[in-house]
This record gives structure tokens, C-alpha cells and sequence, in this order.
């Protein structure tokens, strides 16, 4: 696999898309980057990056910052968990003294599993750990013609040690590591793999067989499921009409959130403002929004001036509503 991997690597080095997080060895900035990466596209990241940087440009801010900034901030870009997570291992770097240099230690940060602790160990300190994401098993997958199920732990166990031996030769393991994540999301994709600009096509067992299209394979698929739900945009003066969510059991607590029709008493409907769509693992959501008046506010709901709503944690789902009357 030599000539596998320096084929990769010349490739990533010519064709390497121009993301932030890839002009820095910062420890905090990468791994600000690598939790946001999480369960999001790096051209959704790149805006929050930036903003989530220029409010929080150390670890120290972050930890020092209030929850309700942090969460504001985090806004929109959703699992609001990821940004509670990074503020409490933000907190305790502060606390350590230094961001943690080996990869069991920065395993331990709250938030931080085998995949980003491998990603910060490389890149950031040029430690041996192979990653394994969702791109790198199908770049495997393909790559050996493996039509086991990627949903098996067995089988994300032998891509594992796959890559870990083909990393171990490299003198950068860091750089081959996003190499390898690289062409999984930009080449080797899931339903169209685009096989005629691929580097490393002449190692590529599934190509030779003609197997590209059927890999990976993943089974136990769960059907998604819609749901309709319909929020209302009440407005009185410059203010609008919310709620915050208070549970601490909730992971979006403190959240603020439109009201829903049932939580209204005496709503009268004024117009249909328009719809989105929202999804949340395997569930599928209709929003429709609707612009309303009440005759008297509910006790669990608040009037927020509107050149507040950038300054407050919204929803996901509160911000794309208000998206159909505000610049948010």
C-alpha cells in the first residue's frame, strides 16, 4: 500500500479544498473545527467557524464565557450538545493548564470520541492514529471490496486496523489522515464515485471488479419519518412572541423557541408566511409558519425585542422561522 498512500498524498496536496482550519496547528482552532465537523458539512462549518472565533478567539474566552453566549453563537448549526461539550473541555484545559498532547488524554474531553481524538492527535501533534469516518469507510470499503455492513462493529473494527496500517509508515500522519477523508468527500462519494478522477483508482479492488456503486453497505437502514408540525410568528411593535425551553434534561435548554398553535390560547391566524423542511436523524420535518395575534400573552411565553434575536440562543428550527420575517 506504499504506492497507495504517496499517490494519495501527492493528490491532496495539489487538490486539497482551501478550508480554515487547514492554515493553523492551533490546538484550540482545530479542535474547535473537528466538533464542529461533527455530523456537519465543512461549507456549512466554515461560516460558524469564523463567527464562533472572532467571540471566542482562545480557550480562556470560551471557558470563561457565559453558556447563553456560547449556545447564541452556536446557534443554527444544531446538536447544541457539541457546543456545551466544548465549553466544558474548554473549561478544563483552562483548568490543566495546556491542551492535552496524547491521544487517551484528549479522549477524555467531553465530546471528544475515537474519531476527533485521532484527528487532533495527528494533525495537531503528529501522533500515529488513524481516523474513521463515514468518508474514510467508504474510501476502505471500495478500496478492498468489502460488502460487509459498515453498521457492524466488527466491521468498522477490521477498517480500523486497515487504516492504522497503512498509516503507521507515514511521516505525516496528519496530512494523510485528511488526505483520506478528503477523497471520500469530494471523490470517492457515496452514490456516484467519480472513479475517472481518482488517484488511487489502480489500487481500488471494487473498481476492478465493477463494484464501486454497491459500496458500502449498510444495513438495519431505518425508514425516516414525517412529521408536520406548524409554529406562529406574533408580533407586537418590534417584539416577537417566544418561549425558553427550561429543563435541564433537555439538551436544548435555554433555547428559545416559536410558539406552536396548541400553546396559544385565543390565536387568530392572519396568514400563512410559508414552510421548511428540517431534519433530525431519521425524522423528517414539515414546518409551516404562520403569522398570528393574540388578545393576551400566555404566562409561559416572553416578548423579545427583535434586535435581540441575534443576541439570544434560538433554535434551529426558530431561526430558519423567523428567517421568513427577520435578517437572521
Amino acid at each position: 500500500m506504499k504506492g497507495f498512500a504517496a499517490a494519495l498524498e501527492r493528490w491532496y496536496l495539489r487538490h486539497k479544498r482551501d478550508l480554515p482550519w487547514r492554515a493553523t496547528r492551533d490546538p484550540y482552532r482545530i479542535w474547535v473545527s473537528e466538533i464542529m465537523l461533527q455530523q456537519t458539512r465543512a461549507q456549512a462549518v466554515k461560516a460558524y467557524y469564523h463567527r464562533f472565533l472572532k467571540r471566542f478567539p482562545s480557550v480562556q474566552a470560551l471557558a470563561e464565557a457565559p453558556e447563553a453566549e456560547v449556545l447564541a453563537c452556536w446557534s443554527g448549526l444544531g446538536y447544541y450538545s457539541r457546543a456545551r461539550n466544548l465549553q466544558r473541555g474548554a473549561q478544563r484545559i483552562v483548568e490543566a493548564g495546556r491542551f492535552p498532547r496524547a491521544y487517551d488524554a484528549i479522549r477524555e474531553l467531553p465530546g471528544v470520541g475515537p474519531y476527533t481524538a485521532a484527528a487532533l492527535a495527528s494533525i495537531v501533534f503528529g501522533l500515529p492514529h488513524a481516523v474513521l469516518d463515514g468518508n474514510v469507510m467508504r474510501v476502505i470499503a471500495r478500496l478492498t471490496n468489502d460488502a460487509a455492513d459498515i453498521g457492524s462493529a466488527k466491521t468498522r473494527a477490521r477498517f480500523q486496523a486497515f487504516a492504522q496500517d497503512v498509516l503507521l509508515d507515514r511521516k505525516n500522519p496528519g496530512r494523510f489522515n485528511q488526505a483520506m477523508m478528503e477523497l471520500g468527500a469530494t471523490v470517492c462519494v457515496p452514490r456516484a464515485p467519480l472513479c475517472g478522477s481518482c488517484p488511487v483508482s489502480p489500487y481500488c479492488e471494487a473498481r476492478r471488479q465493477g463494484a464501486e456503486r454497491q459500496l458500502p453497505v449498510k444495513l438495519r437502514k431505518i425508514e425516516p419519518q414525517r412529521i408536520e408540525r406548524a409554529v406562529a410568528v406574533v408580533r407586537r411593535n418590534a417584539s416577537v412572541l417566544l418561549w425558553q425551553r427550561n429543563s435541564e434534561a433537555s439538551r436544548m435548554a435555554g433555547f428559545w423557541e416559536l410558539p406552536e398553535a396548541e400553546q396559544l390560547p385565543g390565536i387568530r391566524i392572519l396568514e400563512n408566511l410559508g414552510s421548511f423542511r428540517h431534519s433530525i436523524t431519521h425524522h423528517r420535518y414539515v414546518f409551516t409558519v404562520v403569522a398570528a395575534a393574540l388578545a393576551r400573552r400566555p404566562k409561559n411565553c416572553e416578548w423579545v425585542r427583535a434586535d435581540e434575536l441575534l443576541r439570544i440562543p434560538l433554535s434551529t428550527t426558530a431561526r430558519k422561522a423567523l428567517r421568513l420575517v427577520y435578517e437572521l
